[in-house]
């Protein structure tokens, strides 16, 4: 139940089954109206966006008549108006400001002394986000991203591609708080989330209208329920999803299928074959591309019809992102029925991903998402494939002129205009809960089209911000924004300057994804530089041990991918789940993680290291590899390749299905 409390002199406050939202004053105000102009320049998906605020104008509430809130300023005409509304269980707030010119708004929500808060989409470097500034705009995660770095710093001076702490390819602008509440911010123009003060938290968005919407709960499950009950969840998984590995190779039908022979036949359970380069491939000075021109290419890959009908027993997987190359047939067909997003002078927007141009199919359009959406039933489905990687979708330039909009009012929703339109394909083809297509780009309402995710191209390196372990703080991150369906490219992708993935890197990876839902290797973006899963016999032994364990753990895994789409409790969870007043249990440096309710994961994220050191709840925790039982708080168990730090609490229901795993030993 929401309160708005008038505290005289002009001040007010708003509350929320009986927490403080925010307290406006004037000598404290919550509300700012001003004017700002935009400069937002992009290079290959990477912005550089820089604000010039003209005026920052602190409002005075004037009324609290007639279901509003008023409030004004001199240099401003007319008011700005906050209406309040509860509706199944959520708070919704509508701001709104009669004077057109006033672009900007930002609310200050009240803040408390050691509270936390998570969310912020997919975030690599945080999981606790306060102490710093997160803007909301969908990029590239760039190169590194971490200035003190000389990768980021090397990526910077190559084509400004290094990125940050805050680049990230889904951004979304919600906050889920300590203090059992969440807020989310329903605009999808720019926006930031200011979490530097210790007196408030500031939401700023470019528009002239905010709507919000709050939760509150007692527990981070229950908040998780109402939030994903508001964005939507993900579907079930089909068991031959979370079965094995789905094994990353390309080269064409004769490579794909040998190394397919050759995993299978060491040993390794081989649910998925996904081939990348089904329509083609490039060669640029990054390394091995794609042709972005989404048809069976027979050359490359012969026979791949009767290949794929003819392989029962395992699932063949394509790709395609919703850009065409010039040249190519798909993008002569967009270009003669007109849809391409356009520039301010209707010429069609054509930019550069790397030495070729491409066209972005206006996803605003009816006709062009229905073409498009024919597309992937015809091309995609109608060849066989059973999923696919649904690429990008960062890349709207601001000034790009859409049927639907400007490129500035509908970048951050064109992940969810993509997820939307690969979907429908599913659902119209009559394969929702058998096909799966996973996306790294995303956006509020991603939640409800996406049938999984991934972290997109991380480093083949160790490194916190861009390397292994940023994708455990990637996945709780975004399990913590609604979205609890999270994968990786085992191994890392990015290969550039002194970066090759290595023996060890790939075995740590590899028994990492082997606790999540979805197992799936990448080759890279230069798979000739990079140590690959079949290489020799002893990489594939024991990449076939590891498909064992993940297949002895389907049924939990089944329950946790089942809780996820029922209740939207993302299959991995923040320890602060099982211990929320425990401080320790925010900081993303314990790279440790809930497999469900029941199960706690510590992979090993450093080069050498043959043991390790965690955290556990409180209560009593079974080894999993040992069979030694542990109380919570500190420890330390030995970790050798093969055996990442994994315990089970005792008394789970799912006990008999734990010791099964322990016995691959």
């Amino acid at each position: 139940m929401f309160e708005i409390r008038p505290e005289g002199n002009a001040a007010v406050s708003l509350w929320l089954d009986g927490r403080l939202l925010l307290r406006h004053s004037p000598e404290a105000p919550a509300l700012f109206c001003g004017r700002g102009c935009e400069n937002i320049r992009m290079y290959r998906g990477n912005f550089d966006i820089r604000d010039r605020i003209d005026e920052r104008l602190a409002l005075r509430l004037t009324s609290t008549e007639g279901g509003c809130l008023r409030f004004s300023h001199p240099d401003l005409a007319g008011e700005l108006c906050l209406k309040a509304q509860e509706r199944d269980g959520l708070l919704f707030l509508t701001l709104q400001h009669a004077d057109p010119s006033a672009n900007r708004l930002w609310i200050r929500l009240a803040a408390e002394e050691g509270e936390h808060l998570t969310g912020g989409g997919e975030q690599f470097s945080a999981l606790d986000l306060r102490g710093r500034l997160w803007p909301i705009w969908t990029r590239e995660q760039g190169v590194g991203r971490n200035k003190l770095t000389e990768v980021t710093r090397l990526a910077d001076a190559l084509d400004g591609s290094g990125g940050d702490y805050y680049t990230t390819f889904f951004p979304q602008p919600t906050l889920i708080s300590s203090r059992r509440f969440f807020v989310h911010l329903e605009n999808y123009e720019y926006a930031e989330l200011d979490l530097r003060e210790p007196d408030f938290h500031e939401i700023a968005v470019w528009s002239s209208e905010a709507r919000l919407v709050f939760g509150a709960a007692d527990s981070y499950e229950a908040l998780l329920e109402k939030l994903t009950a508001h964005l939507g969840r993900q579907p079930m998984l089909p068991d031959w999803a979370m079965k094995g590995l789905w094994l990353g190779v390309q080269g064409g039908t004769e490579r794909a299928t040998a190394l397919e022979k050759r995993c299978k036949d060491g040993g390794m359970d081989i649910s998925a074959v996904w081939i990348q380069d089904w329509e083609g491939r490039r060669v640029t000075s990054f390394g091995k591309r794609l042709q972005w021109d989404w048809r069976w290419n027979r050359e490359l890959y012969p026979e791949l019809d009767r290949v794929i009908a003819e392989d029962r027993g395992t699932a063949w997987m394509g790709y395609i992102n919703p850009y065409l190359v010039e040249g190519g047939v798909l993008f002569a067909e967009a270009r003669e029925k007109g849809y391409f997003v356009r520039r301010a002078d209707g010429s069609e927007y054509l930019f550069d991903f790397g030495e070729y141009d491409c066209g972005v199919v206006d996803l605003t359009m009816p006709a062009a998402f229905d073409w498009y959406k024919n597309v992937i039933k015809t091309n995609l489905i109608g060849l066989g494939f059973r999923g696919w990687m649904a690429d990008f979708g960062e890349y709207l330039p601001a000034d790009a002129v859409c049927f639907g909009g400007s490129g500035k009012q509908l970048h951050n929703a064109w992940p969810m205009l993509w997820a939307k339109c690969n979907r429908e394909a599913v659902e119209e083809a009559g394969l929702l809960g058998d096909c799966v297509f996973f996306m790294r780009a995303g956006a509020a309402g991603s939640q409800r089209y996406s049938t999984l995710t991934w972290a997109g191209d991380q480093c083949v390196d160790w490194s916190e911000d861009d390397g292994l372990p940023s994708v455990i703080t990637a996945a709780l991150s975004l399990g913590m924004s609604g979205f609890g369906l999270h994968s990786c490219d085992i191994g890392g992708y990015t290969t550039l300057f002194h970066l090759k993935r290595d023996k060890e890197l790939l075995l740590r990876w590899l028994e990492f994804a082997c606790f999540t839902p979805v197992m799936r290797t990448h080759e890279g973006n230069r798979p000739d530089s990079n140590v690959q899963l079949y290489d020799s016999e002893d990489l594939i032994a024991a990449a076939a041990r590891l498909t064992r364990i993940h297949d002895a753990l389907l049924p939990y895994l089944r329950h946790c991918v089942q809780e996820n789409a029922d209740r939207g409790l993302p299959v991995m969870r923040p320890l602060f789940l099982a211990a929320p007043d425990e401080p320790r249990a925010y900081d993303h440096r314990l790279y440790s993680y809930l497999l469900g309710e029941d199960v706690l994961v510590a992979p090993v994220v450093k080069p050498g290291e043959e043991s390790r050191s965690l955290w556990l709840p409180e209560g009593d925790w079974i080894h999993l590899w040992s069979g030694k039982r542990f109380s919570g708080g500190e420890t330390s168990v030995p970790a050798p390749i093969g055996q990442p730090p994994v315990f089970w609490r005792e008394g789970s229901d799912w006990s008999r299905v734990f010791q099964t795993v322990a016995q691959e030993i």
